[in-house]
């Protein structure tokens, strides 16, 4: 019997005493602190969608090693093979989740268009210059009744899960794909209709459950943000509780008011918790969810105030587009795209979370040039992040949608997207801002580039679950 049909028969000590075969990742996510090396290169989706550049999206690769002659440059390109795939986010074919696979790599990334609904397979056996082995055409997945794919988790045993936000006409409802170890499409992974919206998903074995959370139809969310849809109801406010096992939604929790357009869903690393965070984007409200006696809770925890801007008829909310766990769980990052701070806060205690620290790079209150006067502005705010393993450097891009850059930020499309970083003191619960780094995507050879999603080849804080 597995850890995942028994997951009150000892699972834990189970896994850390049988752990005798080699699969890839890390048999727990303390291993991965005192295992894993310093992060060298980084892999990032860069895109031409929305900008004067008719070129292919691509996939870079940042070097992020101090002591190398490169350090802060993207020493290598892969071109897709279409336009207009609005590379978004992505991930592995494996991660600690398959630890006791014997056989399985780390290996290949999968890199969703999120207009197109294209998969692409990338090879990244050499780090440095990987390349596509393999595409899974959108007529493909169409024949699922399924379009725009988001998230990409590895599963246990080998099989990937990717989120997708519409169906094959870009309407609700989306569902799941599920590819086999051979990057063939397996099925759809979830019951048609079994939830109206769909946006990010992260799943805990042990307890035998995975919670997803919604953002909106393609065709609402593609053409930019229009507060009309918001009025309609156009937009989410639920996150659903998944039986693992089963495939079949147990809970659905309404956030309300306070939890509009509930994104990217955070679970604590160590398989035995039954705590996670989902932060909603246009309330800018950090929600905390738990489990207690069978039934899952969610309790809003952190609330970002909204600011008076000049510019602006209404109070600016700090929209919160993305969060993260350290690997320790005990801290909690997210980014405020819109304000143009990062927070950080001590979630020793999940249901109480303590501010430890914030900085302030580009967005509308903070500084347009947070590495030094003789750098180039920061347009956008921080968006998507990613932190070390050992939890030191926090790193980020500023490039949310395209459609939604133009919006709010429309500089980003002439300018290109930056990538930060922080350096980060876990003993102090301090940020402190690097201004001697920052990757220009506006100096890209086919002109300036938006940068999104932030990946290491040996996993990170985003991709890694535990059985």
């Amino acid at each position: 019997m597995s850890d995942i049909e028994s997951p009150e028969s000892g699972a834990h000590e189970h896994h850390e005493h049988h752990h005798d075969v080699e699969g890839p990742g890390y048999a727990t996510p303390q291993a991965a602190i005192e295992q894993a090396d310093r992060e060298k290169i980084s892999y990032v989706p860069s895109l031409y969608v929305g900008t004067d550049v008719d070129a292919p999206d691509f996939l870079s690769v940042v070097d992020v090693d101090p002591d190398s002659t490169t350090y802060c440059e993207v020493i290598d390109t892969v071109e897709m093979p279409n336009k207009g795939d609005e590379l978004h986010h992505f991930g592995w074919n494996a991660c600690s989740s398959s630890c006791h696979v014997e056989g399985l790599e780390r290996r290949h990334l999968v890199v969703p268009g999120q207009r197109s609904s294209r998969l692409h397979i990338v090879d990244t056996k050499n780090r440095e210059s990987p390349e596509i082995v393999d595409v899974i055409e959108p007529e493909e997945v169409y024949e699922y009744d399924l379009s725009a794919p988001h998230t990409v988790h590895c599963i246990p045993d080998g099989e990937i899960l990717v989120s997708m936000l519409g169906d094959k006409d870009g309407d609700l409802p989306g569902g799941f794909l599920e590819l086999n170890d051979d990057f063939e499409i397996e099925g759809r992974w979830d019951p048609p209709g079994e939830i109206g919206m769909n946006y990010d998903f992260w799943y805990q074995p042990r307890h035998n459950v995975m919670v997803s959370s919604e953002w909106a139809a393609p065709k609402t969310y593609y053409p930019g943000f229009d507060l009309e849809d918001v009025e309609k109801g156009n937009y989410g406010h639920e996150i659903n509780i998944w039986d693992w096992t089963n495939r079949t939604v147990e809970q659905t929790i309404d956030l309300g008011e306070e939890g509009l357009i509930p994104l990217e869903v955070r679970f604590l690393h160590s398989p035995e918790a039954a705590h996670g965070y989902v932060g909603a984007a246009l309330s800018s409200n950090m929600f905390h969810f738990y489990e207690r006696e069978k039934e899952w809770f969610a309790e809003k925890v952190i609330n970002v105030e909204p600011r008076e801007h000049e510019d602006w008829d209404m109070p600016v909310p700090g929209l919160i587009t993305d969060l993260l766990v350290s690997m320790d769980d005990r801290y909690l990052f997210f980014s405020n795209w819109l304000h143009g701070d990062v927070r950080m806060y001590d979630v020793s205690d999940p249901k109480n979370p303590r501010l430890a620290d914030q900085l302030w790079a580009g967005g509308l209150f903070g500084p347009r040039h947070p590495t030094g006067e003789d750098d180039r502005e920061v347009i956008a705010g921080p968006q998507m992040l990613q932190l070390s393993i050992d939890g030191e450097r926090l790193y980020w891009t500023t490039s949310l949608f395209s459609t939604w850059d133009n919006q709010f930020y429309p500089e980003e499309a002439e300018r290109g997207s930056v990538m930060l970083k922080a350096d980060v003191n876990p003993r102090k619960g301090t940020m402190t801002l690097d201004e001697d780094f920052l990757v220009d995507f506006g100096e890209m050879p086919n002109g300036p580039a938006r940068a999104h999603e932030i990946r290491w080849p040996d996993g990170d804080c985003t991709s890694d679950v535990w059985q």
